[in-house]
């Protein structure tokens, strides 16, 4: 009797680690864009923050649940793709109208300057539709990011039911899916570089993507999920670290001014 009620204690706690961590899964990724959308809206500054890190997560997203069409994966990880697109769409919306909003604030200081009152302010528009690759990602608009999105999602679709019955491909396609995830930190990673300062970045957002990443790999490694995810995992926890490494050497050594410009493509990722 006693060992019956041990056994089925163990299966309830059992059944709630995997409920959690499962749940963990789904929105844990999620969590470190929290404090960097609270800092975009607090501060109107989108610089510190790559949109390329969206279309990174949206493109490894989108191509892992076309992945498990081809070979079957836990349902939390498709759900956690679900929940990262809907976050990264997010992010842009925001990213953008703040950009859009910071765009005609300088053209009106700059008309101010100069006594141009009477002339109309004009802050120039680039399209998704316009197929003007030197404005890729930089468009002025959402609806741009979200038919750009629209379109890719249908053609890797197209192609994945196309060549579905290969295992090649299938297997090139969940290798590309979390491999381009596990770059996700190289633009932020190249940002720092580039403008030799980690300021405008959630530090806290970087230390929860460690976190996270860490966690992620250790639960690819106990589900025994497909080899690609748990080798990308590591190479995305070396990555984070590398990041905050940036951290700590700027911050000791600081290599320019703390005012500064910071390009566009500025930078900041999934559990």
């Amino acid at each position: 009797m006693e060992d019956e009620m041990f056994e089925q204690l163990m299966y309830v706690l059992n059944q709630l680690v995997t409920w959690i961590a499962a749940g963990a899964m789904v929105f844990g990724g999620v969590v470190p864009y929290i404090p960097q959308y609270r800092d975009i809206r607090r501060t109107q500054n989108a610089e510190g923050f790559s949109t390329y890190v969206c279309l990174v997560l949206l493109v490894a997203n989108i191509l892992r649940i076309l992945f498990r069409f081809g070979r079957y994966f836990e349902t939390p990880l498709m759900w956690q793709s679900i929940v990262m697109i809907a976050t990264m769409l997010i992010m842009l919306n925001l990213c953008t109208n703040v950009r859009v909003a910071t765009e005609l604030q300088t053209k009106r200081r700059s008309f101010t300057a100069t006594d141009s009152k009477d002339e109309e302010i004009k802050v120039p528009k680039k399209f998704f539709l316009d197929f003007d690759w030197s404005h890729f990602w930089s468009w002025s608009r959402f609806v741009d990011y979200l038919q750009c999105v629209v379109a890719f999602t249908l053609l890797a679709a197209y192609v994945t039911y196309l060549l579905l019955d290969s295992s090649v491909f299938v297997e090139s396609l969940g290798f590309l899916a979390v491999f381009t995830e596990a770059m996700l930190g190289t633009p932020q990673l190249y940002c720092n570089y580039q403008n030799k300062s980690t300021e405008g970045m959630s530090i806290k957002m970087v230390m929860m993507w460690t976190s996270g990443d860490t966690f992620k790999t250790g639960y690819f490694l106990l589900t025994e999920a497909p080899v690609q995810f748990w080798t990308c995992g590591l190479l995305q926890v070396g990555v984070d670290i590398a990041i905050l490494f940036q951290v700590y050497y700027y911050s000791r050594y600081p290599q320019k001014p703390v005012s500064h410009t910071v390009s566009h493509t500025t930078s900041t990722k999934a559990l």
